[in-house]
């Protein structure tokens, strides 16, 4: 099977990311931002959440910590985090390289809105050393994401 980044590059090549490969992990935000030059704000953690036995995935800005009861709240569901043998069963991908889109199955996805505070954010492309940036509004676009309230 192909390296996770080499599956997401496969699934995303029609869309002209610019993927980049770095020698140091990019698996936390706060590594991410260093590795890239960025405010932690500017990187998407793509996590991955039950709802009501059904995959959800939450982009959310670095520093943020998801608020899983108010935001099920807001969605009208019941939201539990999900484990890693879930996520990557749902995304294809393991934690710390998930990427928001480029998944086996379109997964339902929720944005955190502190993004559209920035010009570009930086996410996962499929390991825990590649990442690639993009506007959030093209963010919002390509994952299908509804724009939520997430803490």
């Amino acid at each position: 099977m192909a390296k996770g980044v080499e599956r997401f590059r496969a699934q995303t090549a029609h869309l002209d990311l610019t993927i980049v490969e770095h020698t140091d992990s990019t698996h936390t935000a706060q590594e991410a931002a260093d590795a890239v030059g960025a405010p932690v704000e500017a990187i998407v953690k793509s996590l991955v959440f039950i709802a009501d036995d059904t995959p959800l995935l939450v982009l959310v800005s670095g520093p943020n910590r998801v608020n899983a009861g108010a935001l099920g709240d807001r969605l009208g569901r019941v939201l539990h985090k999900a484990d890693a043998d879930m996520v990557k069963s749902a995304t294809g991908f393991s934690i710390g390289g998930v990427p928001p889109f480029g998944h086996p199955q379109p997964l339902e996805t929720v944005m955190d809105e502190d993004f559209f505070a920035l010009e570009e954010v930086w996410s996962a492309a499929g390991s825990a050393t590649a990442v690639f940036a993009l506007s959030p509004q093209r963010l919002q676009e390509l994952s299908h994401a509804r724009v939520l309230p997430v803490t």
